[in-house]
């Protein structure tokens, strides 16, 4: 490779491939090989400081998520799990039953019961004590059957109700 100045001969840019010139080069990467133009060393700024500024907010949407105490308690099941139930929390049981689809390819998971609270984390905790009486557990699945652990989640919300 010849440089004339201090601009390289030969070279193109790394993203975008149009030949390095003195009026398109950008040299600030020159250091790592990574020749880039102008035009696309700006993009990549303007991609990093975007990722800067989602990482900030999507720390402060989590912050604030975990403030919130209304919810779903809920049982979810899976064929593939068979006997065995999940019982948790969300804001909206419909919504973690997405992000469960989205783990699996062959979106098995199924929406079994769920019921609105006051406060999520402590009717999920008090769910998960009264299933554990009664059931094996493995953090937040159960050995048991759908219609046992509704039963005692559907007392549960009498009790509270």
């Amino acid at each position: 490779m010849e440089i004339v100045g201090r601009t390289p001969t030969n070279k193109h840019c790394n993203r975008c491939s149009i030949k390095l010139t003195e009026d398109v080069w950008g040299e600030g990467n020159v250091k790592k090989n990574n020749y880039i133009c102008k035009t696309c060393d700006n993009i990549k700024s303007r991609q990093n400081r975007l990722k800067r500024k989602a990482r900030v907010l999507g720390e402060y949407v989590h912050l604030q998520y975990n403030t919130v105490k209304e919810g779903a308690v809920y049982i979810i099941t899976n064929k593939a799990w068979d006997g065995w139930v999940k019982v948790g929390m969300a804001i909206d049981a419909e919504d973690r039953l997405k992000n469960y689809q989205t783990s699996s390819p062959f979106r098995d998971y199924v929406l079994y019961y769920s019921y609105d609270t006051d406060d999520r984390r402590k009717a999920e905790s008090t769910a998960h004590s009264k299933l554990e009486q009664l059931f094996e557990r493995n953090n937040e699945w159960f050995k048991c059957t759908p219609q046992e652990a509704k039963g005692v989640l559907h007392e549960q919300q009498k009790d509270n109700g």
